[in-house]
C-alpha cells in the first residue's frame, strides 16, 4: 500500500462549530462516567473487557474481529453501517449523498446530519452512504460503491491521498461527473480535486495552468511555506478579495464551495446539516424544482473556535486563549478539587487535534488527561487550528521568565509537529523542541483500523499510518509511538484503549521523573549483551569497546552527581567485576550473580509469566537459573547496575530454530526486566551497543499491544539505547518496538586495508616492472616472479587467465601480453590494498584522531554529490589530465596497466590533498580540537593577495597533476572542511546524559557517514527516513547501472543468454543508506520503473515497454529481511505491484520470464496468474531472520538440510499488494519460485559492514537452498554488487569472500588492530572466522586456502596462540572449535598434523578454562 504525506491534514485544521456543542461543565467524575458510558455503548456487542492496569483506567472493549474477504485492513467495517435511508419521505424529493473519507471521524456527524434533515426539513429528504477509503480495496465494497455513485446526486470526498485508491475513486466518479448535481472534494490528490463541480465552479485546471485560486495558493506557499490545506484556510479568510476577480455567477458558486469547506472542517452535525441543505437547495435538480416559489433556508454561519488555545474537558470556559487565564482556573480551582499539589506535581504538555474537540469525539483525550491527573500530574492540553504546532507550543509552554513549564510533552495527533502530515519542516520542529528541551512523545490514535482489527493483526499499525504518524514524527525527534486510542467499527468514534492509555501515562511520568529527580538519587541500569551466549562474548556490541565505553560513562555519571559507589576506574576491573571469574564456564554460576529471584517472587512480580510456560514450561527452567531460582547476572555500584541481558534461549535448539514464528522470551529473560523495574527500581535503562534481543522479541511489527513481548518486558522503564550510527534500520526497530530513545555512536574510521606478505611483495615487483618493462633481459624475469608470487597468493582464483606456472615463460610473449598480465595482477592487489576496513573498536566519547579523520574524509571526498553541485576529488584530478574518472575506473577494473597506474596516482593525490587540509587544524597530540576555516572571506583575500595556492591544491600539484583547477576543487574542499567539524565533534557522552536527565535529544539520520555526512556528529537520536521518498532518482540511476553490469557479466558467462530468474535479498539498513538502490534494482530487472505521484511521493510503478527495455524481463524472488519488512512495507507493495504488472503483460514468453514462470505456477497450483506472481517474501510479522546464523554461531545444527528447511519455513511468508494487511504463509509458492532461480544476488553498500562482519548476509543467502530445489540440482551462480566506492562493481560471491578474508581475517592490520583492544578484539576475530564457516554452509563459496591461511596465522604461531588464550580464553576455544568444525563438516581439507594439534589445543584450553 502506498505511503503518503498529506493524508488526514484537514483533521488538524480549524473548524467552525456551534457553541451549543460546548455548553456545560464536566467534573473529573463526569469525565470518567462519560468515558465508561462510551465504552459501555460498544460492550453491547458481547465483547469482553481487557484487563486494566489501574483502578482509574477506562475499560477497552474488544470485539472478535470478523474476517473479511478483502484480506487487508478494514475487514471488520462495512459501508452498510453508514447507510441512512429516510423512513418516511412524505412526498419530498430525496437527495442521495455518497461520501468517501480517509478515516471515520465524520461518520457519526454525517449520519446525524442526514437524520436531522429527514426529521425536520420540509424541502428535502436525504439518503446518505459513506465509504472509508481503505474499504475500496475490497472488490465487493468497490462494486457497491460504483452502484451508489451511479445513483447519487452529490459526491463528497475528503483526504483521498492514497495513490492507487485515488485512482479507483477517479475511475468511478469522473465518467459520472456530468450527471452528478455537485461534486465536493476537499483536500486530496490533485487528480481527485479536479473532479470538483459546484455550478460553474471547478478545479479542472488545478496544478495544470493559471487560475485565481492556484495563484493565491502559490503566493501563500512562497510567502510562508503554507501547505495546500493552510492555503485553502487562508483563502476562506480572504474570500471577499478573491471573489471580486470572478464573474458574479462564478463568485456565488466559489463562495458555496468555500462555505462548504468551512462547514466540513467544523465537523459537527449542525455544520454538516447546513452544508447538505445549502448544496441541496441550490444545486440538486429535484430539490430546486420542488422549491420553486418557496423561500430558501438561510444558513447560519459557522461559529469558530479560536485558532489556538488551551482546552480542558472540565473547564467552565470552552477554551483559554492565554496561559494566565488557564492557570488562574487550573491551579486555583481545579487542582485543589482534584487533589493535585501544584507545587510538586510534574506537568505534562499535551498536543491535541482540534477537529476532535469540534466534533466532541474526545473520549480518548479525556481518558489520558484523567489518568495523568489521577497520578498527581498537572496537564496543559493545547491545540492549533493550522498544521504548525510550534506557535502554540512556544506561546503556552513557557512562563513569564521564558522558563519551560512542562516536564514531558505528548503529541496525541500522531503527526509531525510542523506541517502535520502535509509538508513538514523537521528542522524547525527540532529547533523548537530543543529550546523546550523536554522528552517528546508522539502517541498514535488508530485511524485506518478499528481496534478489533489492530488487536488481531500481526502487523500491528496500518502501514500507511506507520509512514505518516511514526516515520515522520521520528524525524522531528519524537519517541515512543504508543497506540492509545482505537476506532469503534460500527460508529467510527474514538475509544481510549485503557491499558495503552495507562502505559502512556506511566511512561510520560517516568520521563518527567528523570527531569525532576536529583541525579544522586537516580538509579540507572546499564544493560550489556552476550551473543552468542558464552563467557567470551559478554559485552557484545558492533564495533564498540564496551567495557572501555562503560568506564567513560561511569566517569561522566560521577561528574554529573550520580552515585556510582565504588565502581572501578579501569576497563579490566569493570569487566572482572561483571564476569567475576573470567575463566569460569558459561553453564556454571560463571558471571557475577547480582540477584537470585525465587519462583514465587517471579510469578508475583511478572504478570505474563504463565504465558511463557507454553514455550518454556514452568519457571525456573534451565536458562539463567540455578535450578531453584532465576538468576540475574551483573554488578551494582551505588545506584548504577551493570547487568547482562539474557539471550534468546533457543540458539542451540534445532527444533526451536525451525519454528516459522519465534518463541517467547524465556523465564530468565523476563526475570531480568522484572528485576530492573520492580526490585532494583531503575529510573532508566541504558542499553549498551548494537544490539540486544529485547526489540526482536515476538509481537506486532509496529504499534505494540499489551500482549507483545517487547512492550511487556520494558513496561514503564524509560530506555536509552546506544546504537551504531551506521545501523538506522535496527535502531528504528528498537525505537518502535522497545520504546527506546537511541543515541548514535561512531564506528571506527575506515582505513585502507594495505598489503602484507606476498601481496606486498607483488606490489614491489610490479613497481620494478614499471621501470624495466621494456628491458628484454630484466622485464620478462620480473613478470615470471609476478606470476609465481600471484599463484602463491592464490590470485589464480581471481585472475581468469593467469598463466600456468609450470609452462609459462615471459620471454616467449610480447610486451603487450606482459603488460596485460601485470595490469590484471596490479588491479587485483590495488583492489585489496584500497579496500576500506574499520580498524579497532570505538570507545564512546573518544572522537577520531586527525589521522583517523583523514581516512574517513578521503572516502567522503571521492564521491560526486550532484544534488549539491560537488564533484569528487578524483573527478577533478582526472579532468586535469583530460580523462573522465569513470573511464579510468573501467580500465582499472579490466586490468589496463596505464589506467591502474593512473587510478593509484589519483588516489594518492586525493589522500595527500585531504591530509593537507586536516594538517592545518591538527594539534601537537595528533587531534583536531578546532577546525581552521579556510573558506571565510578574510582567508580568501589573504591567499588571493599573495597569489598562493591552497595547501590541498599544492599537494595535488606536487603529486604530479600541475594543471588541476583550484576553482573546481573549492566546492569539495569547503564540504570536506564542514565534514571535518562533524567527524571530530564529541557529543556521545553529552547525548547519553541528556536522555538520563530527561531532556530532548536532537534527531539525526542514521546511515553511512561516507555517503551521508549528515549522520555526523554522533550522539544524537537516530532516525530512518521518510519511506515514501525512496527509491530516489539518483538511486534508480545507480541501480540501472548495476543491473546493466550484472546482466552483462551473466550474459558473458552464459554465451549471451540472460538468466530467467534472480533471487534477491533486501536489507533495511542498506536501503536507508543508499536511498533504495537495491529496491530499484529489483524493479529494473523486472522492467518496471518507479514513478512519483502528483505530490512527489514514490508510490506508483509503470511498465517499461520491451522495445525500450531492449532485453527480456527477468523474474525475481525477493527475500526481505524482517527489518526491511517493518520499515518498508510500502516498498514491498511497490515491488509486488510491479511484478504482477509484468506477469499480466501480454508479451512473448521468451521476452517475459516473469509471465512465463507465473503461468507455469498458476497451472501447477490451480490459481490465477496474478496470484502465482507472488515474488516478495519475508518472515511472519514479528519474527526476524532465518535463524541460520543463530544455528551456525551456536553450533546447533545437524546438517545443511536443516539450515535449508529453516530458511524455507521462516522466510516463506508472502506479501500481497491485493491483501496488504497481512503476511501469508506461502511456502509452496516460495519453493516453486526458487526452483527457477539461476542466480542469487546481494548488495554490499558500505565498507563498515561486509559479508563476514555479520551473520545476516549468509543467514538469508539461498544459494544451496536453490540448488536443493532445482530439478537439475545445479548450484546457481552467486553474485554480489559492491557499491562501497564510487567505482561500483559486480563480483562473484567467492571473489567477495576472498577479498573479505584477505582484507580482514588474514590481514595483520585488521587483526592486530582488534587485538590491541584486548578481550573484545579476540571475539571480533573469532566472529569473522565463524561467519566465514557460515558461507561454506549456505553457499559453498569459501576456498580451502582461507581456512588454511587462517590456521597458519592464529594456530601455527605459538606466540599468537598464547596472546589469544591469555586475552580471551573462551573466544579462543570457540576459534579452535570453528576450525575443527570446518574440517569435520568437509569445508576445509588439511593435514592430520593440523587436526591433531587443534584437538590437543582444545583439551588444553578446556583445562585452562576449568582451572585444572
Amino acid at each position: 500500500m502506498a505511503s503518503f504525506k498529506l493524508a488526514a491534514a484537514a483533521l488538524l485544521v480549524v473548524g467552525g462549530c456551534s457553541t451549543s456543542a460546548f455548553v456545560g461543565r464536566r467534573t473529573n467524575s463526569m469525565i470518567r462516567q462519560s468515558a465508561v458510558r462510551t465504552n459501555a455503548l460498544y460492550a453491547g456487542t458481547g465483547s469482553s473487557a481487557v484487563s486494566r492496569r489501574s483502578s482509574t483506567s477506562l475499560n477497552m472493549v474488544v470485539a472478535p474481529p470478523e474476517v473479511g474477504r478483502g484480506g487487508g485492513m478494514f475487514t471488520a467495517s462495512n459501508a452498510e453501517n453508514r447507510r441512512v435511508v429516510p423512513e418516511d419521505v412524505r412526498g419530498r424529493p430525496v437527495m442521495k449523498i455518497v461520501y468517501v473519507v480517509l478515516e471515520s471521524q465524520y461518520q457519526s456527524s454525517l449520519t446525524a446530519a442526514a437524520k436531522r434533515i429527514n426529521a425536520g426539513s420540509e424541502n428535502m429528504a436525504v439518503e446518505c452512504v459513506g465509504y472509508l477509503l481503505e474499504e475500496l480495496r475490497n472488490e465487493d465494497a468497490y462494486g457497491q460503491f460504483k452502484k451508489d455513485v451511479a445513483e447519487a446526486n452529490v459526491f463528497i470526498g475528503s483526504l483521498i491521498f492514497v495513490q492507487e485508491l485515488a485512482e479507483k475513486v477517479t475511475e468511478v466518479v469522473a465518467p459520472l461527473r456530468d450527471q452528478l448535481d455537485a461534486v465536493l472534494v476537499f483536500p486530496s490528490m490533485p487528480e481527485v480535486m479536479r473532479l470538483n463541480k459546484v455550478g460553474s465552479f471547478t478545479m479542472k485546471n488545478l496544478g495544470q495552468s493559471k487560475s485565481v485560486v492556484a495563484d493565491f495558493m502559490k503566493k501563500k506557499k512562497q510567502e510562508d511555506g503554507s501547505s495546500f490545506e493552510e492555503g485553502m484556510l487562508k483563502l476562506l479568510r480572504t474570500l471577499p478579495k478573491v471573489l471580486k476577480f470572478l464573474p458574479s455567477d462564478k463568485a456565488a458558486d466559489a463562495r458555496t464551495f468555500m462555505m462548504s469547506f468551512q462547514y466540513w472542517l467544523g465537523g459537527s452535525p449542525q455544520n454538516l446539516e447546513s452544508l447538505l441543505l445549502m448544496v441541496g437547495q441550490d444545486y440538486v435538480g429535484t430539490v430546486k424544482e420542488s422549491m420553486k416559489g418557496k423561500t430558501k433556508v438561510v444558513m447560519e454561519d459557522p461559529v469558530l473556535l479560536p485558532d489556538k488555545a488551551i482546552w480542558h474537558p472540565v473547564a467552565p470556559s470552552i477554551v483559554f486563549e492565554t496561559p494566565q487565564s488557564y492557570f488562574n482556573w487550573y491551579n486555583n480551582e481545579h487542582c485543589p478539587d482534584a487533589g493535585i499539589d501544584v507545587k510538586t506535581a510534574p506537568t505534562i504538555g499535551i498536543i491535541l487535534q482540534k477537529s476532535h474537540i469540534n466534533t466532541k469525539d474526545d473520549t480518548h483525550y479525556v481518558s489520558l488527561i484523567s489518568e495523568l491527573e489521577s497520578r498527581g500530574a498537572r496537564v496543559v492540553p493545547i491545540y492549533s487550528g493550522g498544521l504548525d504546532f510550534s506557535g502554540p507550543l512556544e506561546e503556552y509552554y513557557y512562563d513569564a521568565n521564558g522558563k519551560p513549564i512542562v516536564d514531558t510533552l505528548i503529541n496525541l495527533t500522531g503527526f509531525a509537529l510542523v506541517g502535520g502530515p502535509a509538508s513538514q519542516d523537521h528542522k524547525k520542529a527540532a529547533s523548537v523542541l530543543k529550546r523546550l528541551n523536554v522528552p517528546y512523545m508522539c502517541a498514535v490514535p488508530l485511524v485506518f483500523q478499528s481496534f478489533e482489527e489492530w488487536q488481531s493483526s500481526e502487523l500491528g499499525l496500518h502501514p500507511i499510518q506507520v509512514a505518516l504518524q511514526v516515520s515522520l514524527p521520528e524525524i522531528d525527534g519524537a519517541i515512543e509511538p504508543i497506540i492509545y486510542a482505537g476506532r469503534e467499527g460500527a460508529t467510527g468514534r474514538s475509544v481510549p484503549l485503557a491499558d495503552r492509555v495507562n502505559l502512556l501515562a506511566d511512561r510520560a511520568l517516568k520521563w518527567a521523573n528523570l527531569r525532576n529527580k536529583e541525579n544522586k538519587e537516580k538509579k540507572i541500569a546499564v544493560t550489556i549483551f552476550s551473543f552468542p551466549p558464552d563467557k567470551g562474548n559478554v559485552g557484545t556490541a558492533a564495533y564498540l569497546d564496551v567495557f572501555d565505553s562503560i568506564k567513560a560513562v561511569l566517569k561522566q555519571l560521577k561528574k554529573e552527581g550520580y552515585d556510582i559507589g565504588d565502581a572501578p576506574d579501569s576497563k579490566e576491573a569493570i569487566m572482572e567485576s561483571v564476569l567475576n571469574d573470567p575463566e569460569a564456564r558459561i553453564n556454571s554460576p560463571e558471571l557475577n550473580v547480582a540477584y537470585r529471584m525465587s519462583t514465587d517472587e517471579y510469578y508475583e512480580l511478572t504478570p505474563y509469566a504463565k504465558d511463557l510456560e507454553e514455550n518454556w514450561g514452568p519457571a525456573p527452567g534451565n536458562l539463567n537459573s540455578d535450578g531453584q531460582n532465576l538468576v540475574v547476572y551483573g554488578k551494582q555500584f551505588g545506584n548504577v547496575f551493570i547487568g547482562v541481558q539474557p539471550s534468546f534461549g533457543y540458539e542451540g535448539d534445532p527444533m526451536r530454530l525451525l519454528f516459522a514464528k519465534s518463541a517467547s522470551p524465556h523465564h530468565g529473560f523476563a526475570a531480568y526486566y522484572t528485576y530492573l523495574e520492580k526490585i532494583f527500581k531503575a529510573d532508566a535503562v541504558l542499553h549498551f551497543g548494537t544490539h540486544g534481543s529485547l526489540e526482536f522479541m515476538p509481537g506486532k511489527q509496529v504499534g505494540m499491544s499489551g500482549t507483545c513481548y517487547p512492550d511487556r518486558l520494558i513496561n514503564s522503564l524509560p530506555s536509552a539505547y546506544l546504537y551504531a550510527a551506521n545501523n538506522p534500520s535496527e535502531a528504528t526497530i528498537a525505537k518502535r518496538r522497545s520504546y527506546s530513545a537511541t543515541v548514535s555512536y561512531l564506528t571506527p574510521p575506515a582505513e585502507n586495508a594495505g598489503l602484507y606478505k606476498g601481496l606486498k611483495e607483488l606490489k614491489e615487483l610490479i613497481s620494478s616492472y614499471q621501470g624495466l618493462r621494456e628491458n628484454e633481459g630484466r622485464g620478462p624475469a620480473i613478470v615470471n616472479s609476478i606470476v609465481s608470487t600471484a599463484w602463491t597468493c592464490n590470485l589464480d582464483k581471481d585472475i581468469k587467465d593467469l598463466p600456468n606456472l609450470e609452462t609459462f615463460d615471459a620471454k616467449n610473449v610480447d610486451l603487450e601480453r606482459r603488460d596485460d598480465i601485470c595490469g590484471k595482477v596490479y588491479a587485483q592487489i590495488m583492489q585489496i590494498e584500497s579496500r576500506l576496513l574499520p580498524c579497532g573498536l570505538h570507545t564512546v566519547g573518544v572522537p577520531p584522531t586527525a589521522e583517523e579523520a583523514i581516512a574517513t574524509l578521503v572516502n567522503i571526498a571521492q564521491l560526486d554529490r550532484p544534488e549539491d553541485n560537488i564533484e569528487g576529488i578524483p573527478r577533478v584530478i582526472a579532468a586535469s589530465v583530460g580523462r573522465d574518472i569513470n573511464e579510468v575506473y573501467r580500465g582499472n577494473n579490466q586490468g589496463v596497466l596505464v589506467d591502474v597506474e593512473l587510478n593509484e596516482k589519483i588516489t594518492q593525490a586525493a589522500r595527500a590533498a585531504v591530509r593537507a587540509l586536516v594538517n592545518q587544524s591538527t594539534d601537537s597530540n595528533g587531534r583536531v580540537k578546532e577546525v581552521k576555516n579556510f573558506f571565510d572571506e578574510a582567508a580568501g583575500l589573504f591567499g588571493g593577495f599573495f597569489g598562493a595556492k591552497k595547501p590541498w591544491t599544492q599537494a595535488i600539484i606536487d603529486a604530479g597533476f600541475p594543471a588541476v583547477s583550484e576553482e573546481r576543487l573549492a566546492p569539495v574542499f569547503a564540504y570536506i572542511e564542514f565534514c571535518l567539524k562533524q567527524v571530530v565533534a564529541n557529543n556521545e557522552l553529552p547525548g547519553i546524559m541528556e536522555l538520563l536527565n530527561g531532556q530532548f535529544l536532537m534527531p539525526a539520520p542514521g546511515g553511512d557517514p561516507i555517503r551521508n555526512p549528515d549522520v555526523l556528529p554522533t550522539g544524537r537520536n537516530m532516525h530512518a527516513l521518510d519511506p515514501s521518498s525512496i527509491p530516489t532518482t539518483a538511486a534508480v540511476e545507480v541501480a540501472e547501472d548495476v543491473v546493466r553490469k550484472l546482466l552483462e557479466k551473466l550474459a558473458d558467462e552464459n554465451n549471451g543468454a540472460y538468466p530467467e530468474s534472480i533471487a534477491f535479498t533486501l536489507w533495511g539498513t542498506d536501503n536507508i543508506k543508499t536511498y533504495g538502490e537495491s529496491l530499484a534494482q529489483v524493479l529494473a530487472l523486472v522492467g518496471v520503473r518507479p514513478v512519483s505521484d502528483s505530490l512527489g511521493r514514490v508510490n506508483k510503478v509503470e511498465l517499461i515497454p520491451l522495445e525500450k527495455l531492449g532485453r527480456p524481463r527477468v523474474d525475481v524472488v525477493v527475500s526481505c529481511s524482517g527489518v526491511f519488512r517493518d520499515l518498508f512495507i510500502n516498498q514491498m507493495n511497490l515491488m509486488d505491484r510491479g511484478i504482477k504488472m509484468a506477469a499480466e503483460a501480454d508479451e512473448p514468453l521468451d521476452q517475459n520470464f516473469v509471465r512465463k514462470h507465473a503461468i507455469e505456477q498458476a497451472a501447477e497450483f490451480n490459481i490465477s496468474v496474478r496470484e502465482a506472481a507472488c515474488r516478495v517474501f519475508s518472515n511472519s510479522a514479528g519474527s526476524y531472520s532465518a535463524n541460520v546464523g543463530l544455528a551456525i554461531e551456536n553450533g546447533g545444527w545437524e546438517d545443511e538440510q536443516q539450515l535449508q528447511e529453516q530458511f524455507l519455513t521462516r522466510k516463506g511468508f508472502a506479501f500481497n499488494a491485493d491483501k496488504p494487511g497481512m503476511m501469508e504463509q506461502q511456502a509452496d509458492l516460495f519453493k516453486a519460485a526458487l526452483k527457477k532461480v539461476d542466480v542469487t544476488f546481494q548488495n554490499l553498500d558500505s565498507s563498515e559492514i561486509s559479508i563476514t562482519d555479520v551473520s545476516h548476509y549468509y543467514d538469508s543467502d539461498p544459494t544451496k537452498v536453490v540448488q536443493g530445489l532445482r530439478d537439475d540440482k545445479k548450484k546457481p551462480m552467486s553474485l554480489m554488487a559492491d557499491t562501497t566506492t564510487a567505482n561500483a562493481q559486480v563480483r562473484t560471491l567467492s571473489e567477495t569472500v576472498r577479498l573479505d578474508a584477505r582484507t580482514k581475517l588474514l590481514n595483520p592490520k585488521f587483526y592486530e588492530g582488534m587485538l590491541s583492544t584486548g578481550y573484545e578484539g579476540v571475539r571480533e576475530i573469532q566472529k569473522r572466522l565463524r561467519n566465514t564457516l557460515g558461507w561454506s554452509a549456505t553457499a559453498g563459496e569459501v576456498d580451502n586456502f582461507v581456512f588454511e591461511d587462517a590456521n597458519t596465522v592464529f594456530i601455527d604461531d605459538p606466540e599468537m596462540q598464547k596472546r589469544l588464550l591469555d586475552t580471551n580464553p573462551n573466544a579462543f576455544r570457540d576459534m579452535v572449535t570453528t576450525f575443527l568444525e570446518a574440517n569435520g563438516r568437509g569445508y576445509w581439507e588439511t593435514s592430520e598434523e593440523n587436526i591433531e594439534r587443534l584437538q590437543e589445543l582444545y583439551a588444553e584450553v578446556e583445562d585452562r578454562i576449568e582451572g585444572v
